[in-house]
């Protein structure tokens, strides 16, 4: 380090190589999905992974959580999983002279890194008791309002395809969500070395390879790269063409409802600039804006009836974007 809190961006990028590489001695191939869940860690963001049962989602979280060294909490969402099974409660307490009084017992989501398994299972109204804490970094119980730790994140992930007894996430809550990101089933080569490391007698466990501390430090480091007044604009002109009516974008004018909030020119920015720096750069390109598109904007864009009908993917959509966006 080069003071007692702050990195250099040679040490942010050899931190962020040593992370992956512990992460990548349990989880075999997903480097897009690895990456993305670390940029999204950097930017002290919340990533959602959206991909079908068995693809390694749950254990890449918990994998990231032994590598950072983090307080790791795992929520299982349930349809009958109740807003203070999160949050947490205030409860009576007696003591030896028979006084009583209220004291607060905190929830699961105190804690540095959130797992909310398969989000989509718990009722809107457990859903919304996470809205205030990916937001504020505060809960609230009775009037009172408890800070959470820093730093913190929640790493969601659902099912796309198995859709009985879920309740869809509002778009309010998904935009909450600095990335979504799609996680693919392995190759059959990945498939081999998945088989051959689960299945023999020892499991590789990660180890430590950056505290909370480190993190906060890239953290503040990510935020301070600057930021070329015409990669800015780029990423203003991005985001408002996303919205339908007059986009230089045809798949936009004729198949999305509603575009991306400005929470999507936040992420990009913020991805962007993590992406340059773990490329060993202080200077954002326009490459780096396209890189981190994808995961910034999928889920922050709403199709139409006949979007839904013609089987257009939010993602063919933002390619469309990049394609039609003047960069100078």
């Amino acid at each position: 380090m080069t003071t007692e809190n702050a990195l250099s961006v040679a040490e942010f990028r050899a931190t962020a190589v040593a992370i992956e590489a512990q992460i990548g001695k349990v989880i075999v191939g997903q480097r897009e999905v690895v990456r993305a869940a670390l940029i999204g860690v950097l930017a002290g963001g919340h990533v959602l992974l959206e991909g079908v049962p068995g693809l390694g989602k749950t254990m890449l979280i918990r994998t990231l959580a032994q590598a950072l060294s983090l307080q790791f909490s795992r929520i299982q969402f349930t349809p009958d999983l109740m807003p203070a099974d999160i949050t947490g409660t205030d409860i009576m307490d007696e003591d030896e002279a028979g006084r009583r009084s209220f004291r607060f017992q905190p929830g699961p989501v105190f804690a540095n890194l959130i797992l909310a398994d398969e989000i989509n299972r718990a009722t809107p109204k457990t859903q919304s008791a996470l809205l205030e804490a990916m937001q504020e970094h505060t809960v609230t119980v009775a009037n009172e309002t408890y800070c959470l730790p820093e730093p913190f994140f929640v790493l969601a992930t659902q099912n796309p395809i198995e859709q009985e007894g879920t309740y869809p996430l509002p778009e309010a809550q998904l935009d909450r969500f600095l990335f979504k990101v799609n996680v693919g089933f392995p190759t059959p080569e990945e498939l081999t070395e998945i088989v051959l490391r689960t299945t023999g007698k020892e499991s590789p466990r990660a180890e430590v390879a950056a505290s909370a501390e480190t993190i906060l430090a890239m953290q503040q480091l990510a935020r301070q790269v600057p930021m070329p007044s015409h990669v800015t604009q780029y990423v203003s002109r991005l985001v408002v063409a996303t919205h339908p009516g007059s986009s230089p974008a045809p798949l936009v004018n004729s198949y999305v409802r509603y575009g991306s909030s400005p929470r999507g020119a936040q992420a990009l920015v913020l991805g962007a600039k993590i992406t340059a720096l773990l490329d060993g750069r202080l200077n954002v390109s326009f490459d780096d804006i396209a890189a981190v598109a994808p995961a910034a904007l999928r889920h922050r864009l709403l199709l139409n009836f006949e979007g839904q009908a013609q089987g257009i993917k939010t993602d063919d959509v933002v390619a469309d974007l990049l394609a039609n966006i003047k960069r100078d």
